[in-house]
């Protein structure tokens, strides 16, 4: 898997972990096992897990894997399986878990307290739990922040040769894809998509890779979640590439999530409504987020100190539902731009 995870702020968050399981479960004890498949990276839900088995006697045991071999399982296992909550890192595949009937519904006041409408499910079966803004990345040595704008504005033949991409293969390119289809249509992405490529983007399989590109003046502008950018600045504060908010002045910072969603034949489904109620909470998100340089999806959640700098955004909040919905009118798009 693709994830790497550099603790940050474990002290503090412990005790606020502590405070909030209190409040959620008081004196009362859940020794019934839970059972989670993620799609996360053992090493960044593990701890958070132990912390919330220590607290509350409320036993998890879980499965990692990616996003897709979890979905087939949960389809081959049907009402046999022992899943009681999915966990991924894209919409676009909990949106696909849903539609396939793994995911149910699950009416929480408190999940829709906590998490704004556009970063869950519009029918209630899966909710954000971090957010990774998809933004443009640049040269601090090669280019000035007032000549960034818009995703769009990278169209512009002035940065011919200039720019690094992923391929179009990349879930969350195809995820970005689908939700600028889902707001502008697809005859208006489609324009902006073949701007990109008459600009020649050098296409590079990894969003740190490309950071590393633009460093090395490979390129000057690029897209990546800007969590990757979070990670290299906290080993190397002198990195020469820094973060712009795009499109502020007109529809937003394109956003995707992790996120989880109760499986249909949950077998434990009230405590597993209460762990994700848990995981929306602020104190939790906090601690999930700042481990991994991503945002919360709870706003009421405070933000590691590296990525905080960088100042507030405004995110898109097309419903990130489109993800999936579009999914596949985005990968289509992409081949009639030659976005290879």
């Amino acid at each position: 898997m693709s994830e790497r995870v550099f603790s940050v702020g474990a002290a503090r968050a412990a005790i606020a972990f502590a405070l909030v399981i209190a409040g959620l479960w008081g004196c009362s004890r859940a020794p019934t096992e839970l059972v989670v498949y993620s799609s996360r990276n053992e090493q960044l839900i593990k701890p958070m897990f132990d912390r919330y088995t220590q607290d509350t006697d409320q036993a998890i045991k879980f499965v990692t894997d990616d996003a897709g071999p979890l979905i087939e399982r949960l389809v081959a296992e049907g009402a046999k399986s022992p899943a009681d909550l999915l966990i991924t890192v894209d919409a676009g595949d909990l949106w696909h878990a849903a539609e396939r009937n793994l995911l149910r519904p699950v009416d929480s006041p408190i999940l829709r307290q906590n998490i704004p409408a556009h970063l869950r499910d519009p029918g209630n079966r899966w909710f954000g739990l971090s957010v990774r803004a998809r933004t443009i990345v640049y040269s601090t040595e090669r280019v000035k922040p007032e000549e960034l704008s818009t995703y769009e504005a990278l169209a512009d033949p002035k940065w011919k040769n200039r720019i690094c991409l992923r391929t179009s293969t990349y879930v969350y390119n195809q995820s970005f894809l689908a939700t600028m289809i889902k707001r502008s249509g697809e005859p208006k992405v489609e324009q902006v998509v073949k701007g990109w490529v008459a600009n020649n983007p050098t296409l590079i399989n990894g969003d740190t890779k490309i950071l590393e590109a633009i460093a090395a003046g490979q390129c000057d502008v690029g897209l990546t979640n800007s969590y990757y950018l979070g990670r290299i600045l906290a080993k190397d504060p002198a990195f020469p590439v820094a973060a712009f908010w795009a499109n502020q002045q007109t529809t937003g910072t394109h956003v995707n999530i992790s996120g989880a969603g109760i499986t249909a034949n949950a077998k434990n489904r009230a405590n597993a409504v209460k762990l994700l109620e848990f995981l929306t909470s602020p104190e939790a998100q906090q601690s999930f987020a700042d481990s991994n340089f991503e945002y919360p999806a709870n706003p009421q959640a405070g933000v590691n100190p590296l990525i905080a700098k960088w100042g507030k955004f405004k995110q898109d909040d097309t419903n990130i539902a489109a993800a999936g919905e579009f999914q596949a009118a985005a990968t289509k798009l992409a081949d009639r731009a030659g976005y290879k």
